[in-house]
């Protein structure tokens, strides 16, 4: 994972997954990515996981709940923009859960981001989007 921020889409794997959600856009898309988290049974890789974490900022973006907005972000903001696409509640509460399997043990992201010890900004960015996917 190349990453140069601690928000969503700071890394290449998550604007790599706005490349293809952009190729196949809707809910099917984000669902897919957050049940590959829920299902996974052993040590979950770092690229599920920031997939999946762009997944749920869609959720949160559909809802109206922007986060940080900018040019990595900018096609993805745009098809939300015309696509308005109200999100289940049980989807809702899928990514809510999908965060808290990606924050928890034998899971390799938060593993990377405190590695020099607890990221306190990467955290805070994963708190903030939990909140806005709760809508």
């Amino acid at each position: 994972m190349g990453a140069w921020a601690e928000d969503t889409f700071g890394n290449d794997t998550a604007c790599d997954w706005i490349g293809a959600f952009l190729d196949d856009p809707g809910l099917p898309a984000v669902k897919s990515a957050i049940e590959a988290v829920l299902e996974a049974e052993d040590y979950l890789d770092s690229d599920e996981a920031c997939d999946c974490l762009a997944a749920c900022e869609v959720i949160a973006r559909l809802q109206g709940k922007w986060g940080l907005r900018n040019a990595y972000s900018e096609e993805l903001d745009q098809w939300i923009e015309a696509n308005p696409t109200e999100v289940p509640n049980d989807l809702k509460a899928a990514a809510d859960s999908a965060i808290e399997r990606i924050l928890g043990t034998d899971s390799e992201l938060p593993e990377l981001w405190d590695e020099g010890g607890r990221n306190d900004g990467w955290h805070k960015a994963i708190d903030d989007l939990r909140e806005r996917i709760r809508g």
